[in-house]
Order: structure tokens, then sequence, then C-alpha cells
């Protein structure tokens, strides 16, 4: 499946938040992180994360089966990060 993670935390805890999302998703910019993940690696990283976050923080995840009909575009290209196509 593929996940985007998206999350709003407490500053103290952005870290951990980061730290443990990066053992599984890829960073994309500032609270945003995407990727391939089996169902087993997803269950995990919900497991870690909730030994993070607290019941103030939001953390959320838009997940999809296959890439196939995600389209991701950047505002203003960048040419050492340009997206302007489907994700393969």
């Amino acid at each position: 499946m593929f996940v985007i993670l998206a999350y709003d935390v407490n500053e103290k805890r952005v870290a951990k938040v980061l730290k443990v999302a990066r053992k599984y998703l890829v960073w994309v910019q500032n609270s945003l992180l995407h990727g391939n993940i089996t169902k087993a690696k997803f269950d995990m990283l919900k497991m870690e994360l909730r030994q993070v976050i607290e019941k103030e923080d939001k953390v959320r995840f838009y997940i999809t089966s296959t890439q196939k009909y995600l389209k991701v575009v950047d505002l203003y290209d960048n040419p050492l990060d340009s997206r302007d196509d489907f994700i393969v």
C-alpha cells in the first residue's frame, strides 16, 4: 500500500515522531512523509507512533492501494525535486 503521513504534534515531540516515521517512510517536507509500506510495517509504524504522541497531537494517514492514480504536482518546479508526473 502507498501511505502519506501528515502530522501536527507538540514541538517537544516533533523530532521523535519524525525519527519513528523515517524508519518506514520517506521524508518529503516538514510534517509530511510518504512511501510504499506493507500492512505489517504499517501496523508497526502506528504502534511506535502511539508510544511517542499525546492525545493533543494529530497524526493522519492517507492510504491508497496503488500509486497508479496518484499524481503529485509541486506549485513551483524545483529542478532537484520535480514531481509533475505520476509517482512510480
